[in-house]
């Protein structure tokens, strides 16, 4: 992704240049290390930082103890985690949730290099993530000190920017551009992450006479908004009738859905467009794709795209086929592709766009409506003739009853509510999900910075193995605030997305003994309840979609786990019952 190279700009460690006589030659003042904190810190929370997750350590206790000063005087939020991996994910749980930028601050050592997969997801998906690194002062690096090793540039192309800045300096100048390059102030330079590398230098502490003051009363930061709903003129009669589709992916936004609303044009939304609601959206859309292919009566002629579009083969083999015309809404800098590798026309204005698209005849956008009910009506019928849980069943059930924030796993879960969550009339919550790089890493500490940052409810849906990968994120200390989270976890003994792709039908010829279960499906058998009991999380137990619904339907207060214990070894089968369905049911509405 785009960089800046901090060679091209001034040295924040160094002042401004001056026109005037040169003096004496004299060695700049240098600054002790809590000064240098101080301003750090006076210099971010001036630049909009509101939250920082603090991971404890010693040689960043400046900036602790200079952050313990600003949060007693009303002026920052402060969670303190011991996982740095978890903290970061944390921090961009709360940048996500506020829509502003968001530190986590690291001693030196592996604890920096934890915090490499939230920096690589904050990357990809322009999430304004500030990266302060504690370090050692020039003098001690390459000699074998304790907790050493090489920090600039750790982070290398995954960050907007780094800086170094040395022990002893104002560090002041370096945090704005910093800031500024986090922020998506540079041209042409989307949003991200960066990372600010200060050394210091003993003494670490305050001095004996400090103290800190006493509290004005701990601050809370809250960002929390409604899911928006935008209006557009409507299409003018000018522009001719297309078969366009409008293809909303991960972060769209409500102008997708306004969009294809104002143009008469089907939407197929992703459920993190959050787009996915409105007169136009087609539930079971990724079902319906080959039903008006290239060999159907009513072929799709143009595809618009907002966003970027991650869940399903049917949509990327649309977007791959040179016979189709597409474009890119891409009104700024955009951090998950780069210039010139996608195939569609990247468009910055909207009129553009309506050139480009086109508007639908009634009988276009009908058409699609009429698939997506009947698709829909089928593939409820077979969800409801399975008693327990599926993953589908369970997915609809979570995207019906959620309300405020919704946070969706990678893996399976995103993907099951793509498939079996209803378009509502309204958009009924602020849907996120980690699709930059798409990983499992770090969900439960996301989710547990959205609640935090945007103080509402929050649900995530997730798998077991995600779940678990992540259950560290649980921690939390004992003076730490415990937000309101619904943590559900479809536990089916194993990661079941391996079984829905090509290495299902390996297992199934047998060929590869059980080689697909072992190391694909990973099983394991921990005890979710035992689990959520040590670190004192609720947790409640279902296997039903009755039970289920009776779970999400409770008050929520603090932290709790509502387990949905599945079976994933009919899950094949079930997907193909669904197609099968779905396909019946698209033909007769669309023969008739």
């Amino acid at each position: 992704m785009t960089s800046l190279n901090p060679s091209s700009l001034p040295d924040p460690s160094l002042p401004e240049p001056s026109t005037d006589p040169a003096p004496a030659p004299s060695a700049p003042p240098s600054l002790g290390a809590l000064a240098a904190a101080r301003t750090a810190v006076g210099t971010m929370l001036d630049g909009g930082v509101r939250h920082v997750v603090v991971c404890p350590g010693s040689r960043s206790a400046p900036m602790a103890y200079a952050l313990a000063e600003a949060s007693a005087a009303g002026r920052v939020e402060l969670l303190v985690r011991i996982d740095e991996r978890s903290a970061g994910f944390t921090a961009l749980g709360l940048a996500l949730s506020t829509g502003s930028p968001a530190a986590v601050l690291t001693t030196s050592g592996t604890a920096v290099g934890n915090l490499m997969p939230a920096v690589m997801e904050a990357n990809h998906a322009a999430v304004p993530l500030l990266v302060i690194s504690a370090d050692r002062p020039e003098e001690l690096r390459g000699t074998g000190a304790n907790q050493t090793t090489v920090q600039p540039d750790l982070f290398g192309e995954q960050v907007r920017f780094a800086v170094d800045v040395p022990a002893g300096t104002d560090p002041g100048r370096a945090v704005e551009t910093a800031l500024s390059a986090a922020t998506g102030a540079f041209p042409d330079l989307p949003p991200g992450p960066v990372q600010l590398n200060l050394a210091f230098r003993d003494p670490l502490v305050p001095a004996a006479g400090e103290k800190l003051s006493p509290p004005a009363g701990r601050q809370r930061f809250r960002m929390g908004a409604e899911p928006l709903v935008m209006n557009l003129p409507p299409a003018p009669d000018h522009l001719p009738e297309r078969r366009t589709v409008v293809l909303a992916g991960h972060d769209a936004g409500p102008v997708a859905e306004a969009f294809a609303r104002a143009h008469n044009l089907p939407l197929l939304a992703e459920p993190s467009s959050n787009a996915r609601f409105g007169p136009n959206a087609v539930g079971p859309y990724r079902l319906l794709l080959e039903h008006f292919g290239p060999d159907s009566g009513q072929p799709i002629e143009r595809v618009i795209l907002f966003g970027r579009a991650t869940l399903s083969r049917p949509v990327a083999a649309l977007l791959a086929r040179a016979d189709v015309p597409s474009a890119l809404y891409q009104p700024v800098p955009v951090a998950w592709y780069e210039p010139g590798r996608r195939t569609e026309l990247p468009l910055e204005s909207l009129a553009d766009l309506a050139d480009f698209a086109g508007r639908g005849s009634a009988g276009w956008l009908d058409a699609w409506l009429l698939a997506g009910s009947a698709a829909q009506h089928a593939l409820d019928g077979v969800l409801a003739a399975d008693a327990p849980a599926t993953g589908p069943s369970v997915a609809s059930l979570v995207w019906k009853h959620t309300r405020g924030q919704l946070l969706l796993g990678s893996s399976n879960g995103i993907r099951d509510v793509d498939l079996a969550g209803l378009p509502s009339p309204e958009p009924a919550a602020t849907v996120y999900a980690n699709r930059g790089l798409a990983g499992i890493d770090g969900t439960v500490s996301t989710a547990t910075g959205l609640a935090v940052g945007g103080g509402q409810d929050t649900t995530v849906l997730l798998g077991d193995v995600t779940f678990l990968h992540d259950a560290g994120g649980l921690l939390l200390g004992a003076a730490e605030d415990e937000p309101a989270l619904r943590i559900v976890v479809l536990n089916d003994a194993g990661g079941a997305i391996f079984g829905l792709l090509e290495h299902g039908a390996v297992e199934d010829s047998g060929n590869y003994g059980d080689a697909v279960e072992r190391l694909f499906s990973t099983p394991h058998s921990v005890d979710l309840a035992a689990l959520a009991a040590a670190y004192g999380v609720g947790h409640s137990a279902v296997s039903t979609t009755a039970g289920l619904a009776e779970a999400l339907a409770q008050p929520l207060q603090g932290r709790t786990i509502i387990e949905v214990r599945t079976d994933r070894r009919g899950l094949r089968a079930l997907h193909a019952r669904i197609k099968e369905a779905v396909a019946a049911a698209v033909e007769g509405v669309l023969a008739g």
